[in-house]
């Protein structure tokens, strides 16, 4: 498989590394120096089928406290939970509208404290799941009142207090709600304005609380965590772009796919262009996801491929 390699900046700022959720803090040492920092590829896992380890157009992803990895098989109707290495753990789910059980899901988010939250869209609405899959609650149903959903797609992502965001694609929101789904608040709208957002699929929130939205056009928002506008930044190389998946490092970096340019790329919390790379031979007719574990790998979704694809930071020295 050909390696994939970075493209670089120059960049002297400190790589702090906390997982959200209230996990352990890591750095990564300064250097005083300077240095050219990118991500190379380490390495992929999965295949085509439905056996362990295998996938069917496999979507969201996301990584626990533990460098544990969860892959949302969307067609496979399932969850699968791997090592940081691609090393086959366990696995729930089966078609259908029960307990446990998924139409089209494409996104999946973990708490501090290990629970699993899936946007089982198909259903229009959120499950929630022990880190073995043991079925805990679920909330939301079809429409688009409080606490209800689209059923074309959900992003969702988990706060350091536990509050729960929901990008709802096909309304063109965001909403809160608590632990076990108790609907707090909304936020958004069908639009081109700040906070108004076409088809969003994708939401993260930083260490601090703020919320980050990638809004299906070009750009990032950000707010704080009851709603209000903080900023929106463009990620288009020249003419092309779009903000597909957004996932945010303890240190506050901001990882974002972009599907036009087949590439990840990473910016402040302020939205400052640092990086990026692309995806060596990976395809890009579906969206992939993105997610970053505790010591900065970022993994990626290659949802055409049937794989999981992981880089691992690296900073090189100025001659």
């Amino acid at each position: 498989m050909p390696q994939a390699r970075a493209c670089f900046i120059v960049c002297a700022v400190m790589l702090c590394l906390v997982p959200l959720g209230g996990c352990s803090t890591e750095s990564m040492p300064t250097d005083p120096f300077g240095g050219l920092t990118g991500y190379e590829f380490v390495q992929a896992w999965g295949d085509s089928g439905s056996g362990s380890g295998q996938f069917f157009y496999p979507q969201g992803l996301a990584v626990d406290c533990s460098g544990d990895v969860y892959v949302v098989d969307t067609a496979n109707h399932r969850i699968q939970k791997f090592t940081g290495n691609g090393d086959y753990q366990t696995q729930w789910g089966a078609p259908g509208d029960g307990n446990g059980q998924f139409g089209y899901m494409n996104g999946v988010a973990v708490d501090a404290s290990g629970n699993v939250f899936v946007a089982d869209a198909g259903n229009s609405r959120i499950q929630k799941f022990t880190s073995d899959g043991s079925y805990l609650t679920e909330w939301g149903t079809p429409g688009r009142g409080e606490g209800q959903f689209n059923e074309y797609g959900l992003g969702v992502a988990v706060a350091t207090d536990g509050s729960v965001y929901v990008a709802d694609t096909g309304h063109s929101r965001i909403q809160k709600f608590t632990s076990d789904g108790t609907y707090v608040m909304q936020w958004g709208g069908l639009g081109n304005g700040n906070g108004q957002f076409i088809w969003p699929r994708g939401v993260a929130v930083d260490a601090g609380g703020a919320v980050y939205v990638a809004d299906g056009r070009h750009s990032i928002q950000k707010f704080t965590s009851a709603g209000a506008f903080l900023k929106k930044w463009d990620i288009r190389d020249k003419r092309f772009g779009a903000a597909e998946r957004v996932a945010v490092e303890a240190g506050g970096n901001v990882f974002v796919t972009d599907r036009y340019s087949r590439s990840i790329k990473r910016f402040s919390s302020a939205g400052l262009f640092q990086t990026r790379w692309e995806l060596g031979d990976a395809q890009w007719r579906w969206t992939p996801a993105v997610a970053v574990d505790g010591s900065g790998n970022v993994y990626v979704t290659d949802t055409a491929n049937n794989r999981i694809m992981k880089f691992a930071p690296f900073r090189k020295r100025i001659p």
